[in-house]
């Protein structure tokens, strides 16, 4: 007689909504629950300025950008954590500010630190193909680039890796441009 497998429950994102808030972030990934680390100084750096330049071209199209941490729920059980999320003003009707977003962004983007890159270039990179995220860009300050991916159909096509003394251009935001040095005080 073989021994019995122990299963762990799938956890939702009712599960996380009851637990106790104990000061910690957590990603989801096919009901897997991961913690996700607080971020490096030059991680937070690097986020606050990308926001401003965001939130400035939000504020000429009438879109929106917010920041982590904030829970962007796919399915149920999978539940990401981004640093920021972009949605341009036609898609604003479809988040409510008193619930989580269940929608996909229109941009999403990451800045990965050591222990979160391969997440971030894999499984969470895989989840937003497959829940049509148009737009992602990966912010490596380490390395001062930020590459950029547009969906196209159901694969991801990298369409810039702009260096420190690139310019940075979106391929689905129509007038947003900057340069990658503004990104990396």
């Amino acid at each position: 007689m073989r021994p019995m497998a122990t299963v762990q429950p799938r956890i939702s994102y009712s599960d996380l909504e009851r637990a106790p808030e104990d000061g910690r972030r957590y990603e989801l990934y096919d009901g897997e629950m991961f913690v996700v680390p607080s971020p490096l100084v030059m991680h937070q750096r690097a986020t606050r300025e990308l926001l401003k330049l965001l939130d400035a071209y939000a504020s000429r199209t009438g879109g929106e950008v917010l920041v982590s941490p904030i829970d962007i729920v796919f399915p149920e059980y999978d539940v990401l954590q981004l640093d920021l999320v972009f949605f341009q003003q036609d898609r604003l009707s479809l988040i409510s500010p008193d619930k989580p977003i269940r929608v996909p962004p229109d941009l999403a983007v990451e800045v990965p630190s050591p222990s979160t890159a391969s997440t971030d270039r894999g499984k969470k990179m895989q989840l937003f193909r497959r829940f049509g995220v148009r737009e992602y860009w990966i912010v490596d300050p380490a390395a001062k680039t930020i590459e950029v991916y547009e969906l196209e159909g159901d694969r991801y096509e990298l369409r810039q890796v702009a260096r420190e003394t690139d310019t940075l251009r979106s391929p689905a935001r129509a007038g947003f441009e900057c340069p990658v040095a503004q990104v990396f005080p």
